[in-house]
């Protein structure tokens, strides 16, 4: 028999992190197929509900802030489609962050049991949301159909707003996961941050209705430019793209996400104990 050795190595988790990362990709898959299971897992209507809570939703800010406060619409676009190219990401990022900041929670054996990169549980839930974000977008092109509204050449663009909003959910999601792990408390915070973010970002309106010597301050929300990304990429028309906020979102995300990212590594080390 061929003699196998044992080498034990100090650091050897910080300094092979992403190639265990790719080691364990089949462990990525798996987590994924799992999430996407037992969320529909034993509901009426399925996998609907990925389409169901943003249509609601799209339909409740449609009423106020369309027809009861006269919010004005972006471009050639009726309002309802206005609304949804902005619940798209939004509803992508929530979803996102939820889900990621109790990933780890929810697989303590997991966790304390096997050694793995601790970066696929939550990178799996930001894929997961993906998928829903995926089914939601179906429902947006049945609804431009519905209203006979063709996207300019400017849709070509939206995958970049995609990647910037997967990005975000990414970074902010890695962040609260680490911190739900040390304070339990943070699973009653972030549903409020969720509830708060829809108000405070323009999903049910434009961004253009903010005073412009308040939009700087106000696209400090990195989500705000990935919105207004989204409905320049979507919506054909005369709707300028505010620069500044694009850029405030990609620096402030791309900061986060590569802190976060990095981090991860060296933070992970305690969260089998603390779990």
């Amino acid at each position: 028999m061929a003699e196998q050795t044992l080498v034990i190595e100090a650091g050897r988790t910080e300094l092979h992190y992403w190639r265990d990362i790719w080691r364990y990709r089949e462990l990525f898959y798996f987590l994924v197929w799992r999430d996407i299971l037992v969320r529909y897992k034993q509901t009426v209507i399925g996998i609907a509900w990925s389409v169901l809570r943003p249509l609601l939703t799209m339909i409740v800010f449609t009423i106020i802030f369309g027809k009861l406060a006269k919010f004005p619409s972006e471009g050639a676009a009726p309002y309802p489609i206005l609304v949804f190219a902005a619940m798209l990401p939004w509803q992508f990022f929530a979803n996102s962050i939820s889900e990621a900041s109790n990933s780890l929670i929810g697989n303590t054996n997991l966790i304390s049991k096997v050694y793995f990169p601790r970066l696929i549980i939550p990178g799996s839930s930001v894929i997961t949301s993906f998928v829903d974000f995926l089914i939601s977008g179906a429902l947006l092109v049945g609804l431009m159909a519905w209203y006979r509204f063709v996207p300019s050449w400017r849709i070509l663009t939206l995958p970049l707003f995609i990647s910037i909003a997967f990005a975000a959910s990414m970074g902010v999601g890695l962040w609260l996961t680490a911190l739900n792990v040390r304070y339990r408390d943070f699973r009653y915070i972030v549903p409020f941050i969720v509830q708060f973010g829809l108000y405070l970002s323009p999903v049910g309106f434009s961004s253009t209705v903010i005073p412009k010597k308040w939009r700087l301050l106000y696209s400090l929300n990195p989500m705000v430019g990935v919105i207004d990304g989204f409905r320049w990429a979507l919506l054909r028309g005369e709707i300028a793209l505010w620069w500044p906020s694009l850029l405030t979102s990609v620096l402030l995300t791309s900061v986060f996400c590569f802190f976060c990212v990095n981090d991860m590594p060296t933070t992970e080390r305690a969260f089998a104990d603390v779990i």
